[in-house]
């Protein structure tokens, strides 16, 4: 059958990914296999077309990842709380980048604010931010200027949830790292963008706010 050639056809592409490697640099796995000293935790979508060390350049080792739908930090997703404690005090990353991207599904969805099944509770953490900027939302006429407006402000949202996170807030204050950072990718060009969010500002008004340590 068909599937099974494309399921099969995997095996071979990863065996000649293997001599290409090999070919490259005959310890590329020894060294691969060694340990893992990644200077970035990357908190994206789990989009098929976006995946982290493609767009950013970087080989395996160098950016650890974790991915959900619509680049979610939740604090009851024990997922990606796991994540950012193991990267933060076990890796010591340098930089938490929250990557969104435009002609985002789980996005689209949220904001179509019908009935999705199973995905719905997931979907509700997602129209809690759009909740927040409605007003902000609502004076954009075009819907897909309205839509990608609401994919940037969906990140600042989940980078202030990650400078919440306590260990996140000790490690900062005791090394000046891990910096939070928000990128946008666009796939109709396959670029990323920094949003340029003032996160040493956020902290302050954050910390006031909520009284955190």
């Amino acid at each position: 059958m068909i599937e099974d050639n494309l399921y099969n056809d995997i095996f071979e592409a990863n065996k000649r990914w293997v001599e290409n490697k090999l070919k490259e640099d005959p310890e590329f796995f020894h060294h691969l296999a060694d340990e893992q000293h990644p200077d970035f935790l990357y908190i994206g979508c789990s989009d098929s077309r976006v995946h982290a060390n493609e767009i950013m350049g970087l080989r395996p080792g160098q950016v650890f990842v974790h991915r959900n739908i619509a680049n979610m930090v939740i604090n009851t997703d024990l997922n990606v709380l796991s994540v950012i404690n193991y990267a933060v005090q076990n890796l010591n990353v340098k930089y938490i980048i929250v990557c969104g991207h435009y002609n985002c599904g789980g996005i689209k969805a949220a904001i179509e604010f019908k009935d999705s099944g199973l995905i719905s509770p997931w979907l509700r953490s997602i129209r809690d931010v759009y909740r927040l900027y409605e007003k902000e939302l609502s004076q954009i006429k075009d819907p897909e200027e309205r839509y990608r407006r609401f994919v940037e402000i969906n990140i600042y949202e989940q980078c202030i949830n990650v400078i919440k996170i306590r260990e996140v807030r000790e490690s900062f204050k005791n090394t000046g790292y891990p910096r939070v950072v928000g990128w946008v990718y666009d796939i109709n060009e396959g670029l990323i963008r920094d949003l340029d969010i003032d996160l040493n500002k956020e902290f302050d008004r954050i910390h006031n706010l909520f009284r955190l340590g």
